[in-house]
């Protein structure tokens, strides 16, 4: 256990008049609790919280002081190969061809982009990357590549009987 100063007593106690995340709040309690001579077990108790959240408080104050015990940041893209601005690069490359009425090939696009992350990946994340910026198809394959013209014109009606 570390004591804390007087003047880091102040400060705990400024910061605890501080408006915001009222987890970092109570993590300054924990801390205040603990210059007060109460035990671990006892703060605890007081706060609602297990002993294990109070030992990392102080764990954390002691190692890193105030910014320390500031809440991280939850949510984001925690799986993310490349950033959005590094995607965005990477279609850019793409984006004249396409522009220009070309099609884009999902496999050359993949290709860069394994290049670009540095291992093999699957083509649904290719497709999430392109969903991700609004890329979407926007016509259809005019024709079936193995038709059959002659199929299709003898199916065809030619004239409509009256009775």
């Amino acid at each position: 256990m570390v004591k804390c100063t007087k003047g880091q007593v102040r400060r705990l106690k400024t910061a605890l008049r501080w408006k915001g995340d009222p987890q970092r709040r109570q993590r300054i309690q924990m801390v205040l609790l603990r210059e007060s001579e109460m035990t671990q077990p006892a703060i605890a108790g007081a706060l609602g919280v297990s002993l294990s959240t109070v030992n990392r408080a102080h764990m954390a104050y002691d190692r890193g002081g105030l910014k320390a015990l500031k809440s991280k940041p939850s949510g984001g893209r925690k799986r993310e190969n490349i950033t959005l601005a590094e995607e965005k690069v990477l279609l850019a490359r793409f984006a004249k061809a396409a522009g220009a009425g070309e099609m884009l090939n999902i496999h050359d696009l993949k290709a860069a982009y394994e290049k670009a992350i540095g291992h093999d990946t699957s083509n649904s994340t290719v497709y999430n990357l392109l969903a991700r910026h609004g890329w979407r198809k926007l016509m259809p394959r005019p024709f079936h590549p193995k038709r059959d013209i002659a199929a299709q014109n003898s199916f065809k009606k030619t004239v409509f009987l009256m009775r």
